[in-house]
């Protein structure tokens, strides 16, 4: 039996500066959950949480908690013959890593059960990639999910209304008081979804850069140690690689072109952007090495590299869009498939060099603006709108050569993204340094 509390009382506690006890977390996030906690105190605890913090022990227990505040996945009876293990990323501009990741590493032997996103702010979400086939249902009901990630050993879906459902009460309350930023409050909020998935271990890829939520390296650092400690705490064995945000990631910014740029990646590896190509198979390599798919981190390298050019990995994400009600000949036909843009123009560079920096979140908001992602979280997306063929940091550009293509609905939106991606992208006469892809590798 819960013991009852004031929650003014609790409240009052952390805003003090004192440590909750367990009994006094559980009785807050199942008020969360029950309604029982109003609006009002609901913000006020948030608050309380962001200024003052929260002990090791107590995130471990709120995030526990707000897991068990909904559905927790059972794989027990599904008799899987191998590790189930995911993948989390902060979010980037043009991160589209989980939707070949994923099929990697359930071509290796592992079981994937991805329940991702959409995309809020200036990151994409990959969901809304996924929104972009034609008959592709991110919502199927639990048994059909189960019965999928068996069959082909990886399903990316959509959050649904039973996992966590404290963190989506507390989730939107943080949104409109000011609290988004506490490490304490977003290691929960991430962990208490991923935990309910019931994984054997987790790797998370912790964004920094001018296009990330992390900017600063420092808070990268904070949030990788938090999650590794608080997961690893919770039982599932949990590895964060802080990873470079200062560019796009890949060629393609948008829905349907990141989507095309997936499919082709999957089947014409060797012709992919190389940086796409390293962060995705070292993020595989240790989802295999963790949950012991792999001996070692160098043989889990090699069995992600051979799933890939092999096609194994093509054909497990081709049965897994079929499973959830996409088209049976995507991979073979993605252009019939996917939504077009009326135009496509490339935006010329206005001089020659090589490229030095860019603005990548001055980037991901103004795809926003053009309906390629959401200002709000119920906007409608234009999943046709995109940037391909972008222009990486190191890459020479003559002038009126193309920095990017834009997919564009009409002449108005090709004026603003050309006049806008001119000034984003830098240019100097000089080849700068590249910043490591990867950068730190925390694990508790």
């Amino acid at each position: 039996m819960t013991m009852t509390y004031l929650p003014q009382e609790l409240i009052r506690k952390k805003r003090d500066g004192l440590v909750l006890s367990d009994a006094e977390i559980t009785f807050m996030v199942q008020g969360i959950t029950s309604g029982q906690l109003s609006d009002a105190q609901l913000g006020a605890f948030a608050m309380a949480v962001f200024q003052r913090g929260m002990t090791m022990p107590e995130r471990i227990t709120l995030t526990q908690q707000m897991m068990c505040s909904g559905k927790v996945l059972n794989w027990q009876n599904m008799d899987l013959n191998g590790p189930v293990v995911d993948k989390h990323s902060t979010g980037g501009v043009g991160d589209k890593v989980s939707l070949m990741l994923g099929p990697i590493v359930a071509a290796c032997g592992a079981y994937v059960p991805m329940i991702s996103g959409r995309g809020l702010g200036h990151t994409g979400g990959t969901l809304d990639k996924f929104d972009s086939i034609p008959g592709y249902d991110a919502h199927p009901d639990e048994q059909s999910f189960k019965s999928l990630v068996k069959q082909v050993g990886c399903a990316i879906i959509g959050q649904t209304a039973e996992l966590a459902p404290a963190d989506q009460r507390l989730y939107a309350t943080r949104d409109v008081t000011a609290t988004v930023e506490s490490i304490d409050l977003i290691t929960a909020s991430i962990l208490s979804k991923k935990l309910a998935a019931s994984l054997d271990a987790l790797v998370m890829d912790v964004k920094t850069g001018n296009g990330a939520f992390a900017a600063e390296m420092s808070m990268a650092q904070v949030l990788s140690q938090s999650i590794s400690q608080v997961a690893t705490g919770a039982g599932v064995p949990t590895r964060c690689l802080i990873t470079d945000m200062n560019q796009v990631l890949g060629r393609s910014v948008g829905n349907a072109v990141e989507m095309a740029e997936c499919i082709e990646f999957l089947l014409n590896p060797a012709q992919a952007d190389e940086r796409l190509v390293d962060l995705t198979l070292e993020l595989a390599a240790h989802m295999l090495d963790l949950s012991g798919v792999a001996d070692n981190l160098n043989d889990a390298k090699d069995k992600a590299l051979a799933a890939l050019n092999q096609g194994r990995a093509a054909q497990v994400f081709a049965r897994m869009v079929a499973g959830l009600g996409g088209p049976t000949d995507l991979l073979e036909k993605p252009q019939h498939y996917l939504p077009q843009a009326p135009i496509v123009k490339p935006i010329l560079a206005s001089r020659s060099g090589y490229v030095c920096a860019m603005d990548v979140r001055a980037i991901g908001l103004s795809l926003v603006t053009l309906k390629a992602g959401r200002s709000k979280a119920d906007d409608a997306i234009d999943y046709a709108v995109g940037l391909s063929g972008m222009a990486q940091i190191g890459d020479y550009i003559e002038q009126g050569q193309p920095l990017a293509v834009a997919h564009v609905r009409n002449d108005n939106q090709l004026a603003l993204i050309n006049q806008e991606l001119v000034n984003l992208i830098q240019l100097a006469p000089d080849a700068s340094r590249l910043e490591p892809l990867v950068k730190e590798i925390y694990q508790a």
